[in-house]
């Protein structure tokens, strides 16, 4: 985290913005448009060939084989856990710095989460506490690529081979991030990704795992749809009725050809939108870094940052003003804001169930009571970027 030991002479603020600038508004230009429309028109909404094509996509984008499309990636996750083999009892260890969807998948498949403390530089998950957390249950380490910065995955993949562990990674934050050449998604045994609207790549709602076999790729399908026979969805295709088996008990978890409608124009211009967030990261470091606040650490040597959140920390005793002063001040600019996150045991389900105290994980705690996520989205103009400037300039303490 850069810390700024120098203050600039005072600068007027912009006028206030007349319009609301939405945090993470995504960009939908009319190919996704049309593409919906062509869905809508043919009669073909829920899950069919549009979904088999983003899959395929998919899959080449990250380089690998297989996978399987799903509503959300917090149903990634949940099917990527049950179909691990994880059982009732089994451990999981993930980050407290996280969103609940990541512990309260590990809980609805009946394992028990753990969780191990982050890098206060990287906001990652840190690989000395996971080693000093894993026990006899422990069956899979839960890394968060947060914010799109890379996981020390070297050393967390040496800990998975040492210990017999799976690696689910939570890329919900990482479609484009590389760690040491290889892409974030490719290390682990399973990995999850979402195309919520305030990701890099949207559908509305939808997420992907990917997975090293055919065999767990076909299951993870299986279970998104009842637990229905595989490719269940050609039922109603023009080839004929298809009956189908229910060969497991599963979800309601698939996605819709209406949203890879969306998602598959938008895969084609992720490099173009991974600049352009880029361009806006660069320039909120060149403007921003001479003010009271913590900026993120500059992405590590031989890393690719998806750029996803641009997450300053605001310190209260550095900058003479509190975290949630700090957003009360940008939202009267016409700024959106967002806090990724507070830590998991701030909550109090989490903390009744499993007895978390923040203080038990002092740098989460720290980051989740001090974070503000900017905006960070290829739709922002020159003059938004701007007017983030000036609003977070001026909310910060004697400027």
């Amino acid at each position: 985290m850069h810390v700024p030991t120098f203050t600039p002479p005072f600068l007027a603020p912009r006028p206030r913005r007349e319009q609301f600038l939405v945090f993470g508004a995504p960009p939908i230009e009319d190919a996704e448009i049309q593409e919906v429309v062509a869905s809508m028109q043919s009669g073909w909404l829920g899950t069919g060939p549009k979904v088999a094509r983003f899959e395929q996509d998919f899959a080449r984008y990250k380089g690998v084989s297989h996978a399987a499309a799903v509503n959300s990636c917090t149903a990634a996750l949940h099917l990527s856990i049950l179909v691990a083999g994880l059982q009732p009892g089994d451990e999981v260890i993930t980050s407290p710095l996280t969103f609940c969807a990541t512990v309260n998948a590990i809980i609805h498949s009946g394992a028990t989460p753990v969780l191990a403390d982050i890098d206060p530089n990287t906001l990652n998950l840190d690989p000395e506490q996971v080693a000093a957390r894993i026990t006899e249950r422990t069956r899979a380490i839960l890394p968060i690529h947060f914010a799109g910065r890379p996981c020390a995955m070297e050393a967390l993949t040496a800990l998975a081979r040492r210990h017999d562990l799976k690696i689910i990674e939570d890329c919900a934050h990482a479609i484009e991030t590389e760690y040491r050449g290889q892409r974030a998604g490719t290390f682990g045994d399973f990995a999850c990704f979402s195309f919520y609207v305030t990701k890099n790549v949207v559908t509305g709602e939808g997420g992907m795992i990917l997975t090293r076999t055919q065999a767990d790729a076909d299951r993870c399908k299986v279970l998104a749809l009842h637990g229905m026979s595989r490719d269940a969805w050609q039922r109603f295709s023009d080839s004929g009725y298809r009956h189908y088996q229910v060969v497991e008990v599963g979800f309601k978890y698939n996605m819709m050809d209406l949203q890879a409608a969306i998602g598959i124009h938008q895969l084609q211009r992720v490099e173009t939108y991974w600049r352009q967030r880029e361009q806006v990261w660069q320039r909120y470091g060149t403007a921003l870094a001479h003010l009271p606040i913590t900026l993120p650490a500059p992405p590590e040597p031989d890393t690719r940052h998806a750029y996803h959140l641009y997450t300053i920390l605001v310190d209260e005793q550095l900058a003479g003003i509190s975290r949630d002063g700090f957003l009360e001040r940008m939202n009267a600019q016409n700024i959106g804001v967002g806090v990724h996150y507070l830590s998991i045991p701030e909550h109090p389900c989490y903390q009744s169930r499993f007895g978390w105290q923040p203080e038990d994980y002092p740098h989460a705690m720290r980051a989740g009571r001090q974070t503000v996520s900017l905006p960070l989205s290829p739709r922002l103009t020159d003059e938004d970027v701007e007017d983030v400037i000036s609003a977070v300039t001026h909310a910060s303490k004697g400027l």
